[in-house]
């Protein structure tokens, strides 16, 4: 797992809390907040998992090209 797939986890999650907290409480703010970085959060663990399956086709494509 690469840091910014890592980063987007720890975020998803973070967010997730936060909007649970924001419901609880009934802090609409607090609940829009975790919201939307939870869902920040997902794109940055997903752009994560593409980069990282991007990196390793380039590198199985130099490697095929070196043979």
């Amino acid at each position: 797992m690469k840091e910014q797939e890592l980063r987007g986890k720890v975020k998803k999650a973070t967010g997730k809390v936060k909007e649970a907290v924001g419901i609880l409480s009934g802090d609409k703010k607090m609940e829009r907040e975790g919201s939307a970085q939870r869902t920040e959060g997902a794109i940055q663990e997903g752009l994560g998992k593409a980069r990282d399956k991007v990196g390793t086709a380039i590198k199985k494509l130099g490697d095929a090209i070196s043979k």
